[in-house]
């Protein structure tokens, strides 16, 4: 299992994200949107929650992009 690499620019910015609880737009490859709030991340998934407070594991080679509001 790979580390977490705390150094990296995006690594910073989803932390950020995580603390501050900002409300984020995450769009797959596949075209499928998520609106809500990441929970937390590790190395292969981000743990997210929707508006509707539904949980997902979003496996993070899957996230073409983050938008953040």
């Amino acid at each position: 299992m790979s580390e977490l690499d705390v150094n990296l620019p995006s690594t910073r910015q989803i932390q950020g994200s995580i603390k501050d609880k900002i409300q984020v737009s995450i769009k797959l490859v596949t075209g499928d949107m998520f609106a809500g709030k990441i929970i937390w991340q590790d190395p292969d998934y981000l743990f997210f929650s929707d508006t509707s407070e539904r949980k997902t594991l979003i496996y993070r080679r899957a996230i073409a992009y983050i938008q953040y509001s």
